[in-house]
């Protein structure tokens, strides 16, 4: 099962690229200004692939190689979490810093790359934010910000992912965010959300705390049940080996 996902995410991280050239020319990755939200799809697909091909065909091969490679993979793997778990804990304002300059380098590329793009729209619509630390980080921006040489339509606004949604509509007004931030502070609060992603996703997480903790300790659960699966197989195998 876990090889199949990993060729799924593998495929789409492909198709993406595809989509978008990189594939007809490799020389474009390096192009790229912002995160790439495929290289997840590529990273995550890949080592899911990789550790569930090393466990599927160690347990139906009987090969102890394979099966070792696959718990000892899957150790580490957890081991990593369990101390990203806790550096998060204790460099947590640090970790903060670090969000707030990823997501303004992210601004800075927001039309260099559709998928980053998406991504960007879908967080600041999903967490109803606007910019890392608010609105104004859209100055970063070469299409958005507000300098007097800047000669684009939305010079001084923000995304349309910035503005608040009305229920009675239907279909997304993608102006909607056209000089926005010329607006007085107390006119913008009607028109986009002037709350920053970086402080949206804090109260997120500690709203949602109880759930995120289960999902993280359900993959440890499994990871740890893979793991001693592997383990005893493999001294099974080496037991019959040894009354031979």
């Amino acid at each position: 099962m876990q090889e199949f996902l990993g060729i799924t995410f593998l495929g789409i991280g492909l198709w993406a690229w595809n989509e978008k050239g990189v594939l007809s020319n490799i020389s474009s990755i390096t192009d790229l200004g912002g995160f790439d939200p495929v290289w997840l799809f590529l990273v995550v697909g890949g080592v899911m692939f990789i550790l569930g091909f090393a466990g599927c065909i160690g347990a139906l091969r009987e090969n102890t190689f394979l099966l070792k490679f696959f718990s000892v993979f899957l150790g580490i793997i957890f081991f990593l979490e369990l101390t990203a778990g806790v550096l998060a804990f204790v460099f947590k304002d640090w970790i903060k810093d670090q969000l707030y300059f990823f997501i303004n380098n992210n601004i800075r590329a927001y039309r260099d790359d559709i998928d980053l793009q998406n991504l960007i729209d879908f967080t600041q619509e999903y967490w109803q934010c606007c910019g890392a630390f608010g609105a104004d980080d859209w100055n970063l921006n070469i299409y958005f910000n507000c300098t007097d040489s800047n000669a684009s339509r939305e010079r001084c606004g923000v995304p349309f992912s910035c503005c608040t949604k009305d229920p009675a509509e239907d279909v997304i007004n993608t102006q909607c965010g056209y000089d926005a931030r010329q607006k007085p502070e107390v006119d913008q609060q009607i028109v986009i959300y002037t709350k920053g992603c970086v402080p949206q996703f804090e109260k997120w997480l500690q709203d949602n705390l109880t759930i995120v903790a289960g999902i993280f300790i359900g993959i440890a659960l499994l990871q740890i049940f893979g793991i001693c699966l592997a383990q005893n197989l493999v001294s099974d195998i080496e037991a019959v080996r040894a009354s031979w």
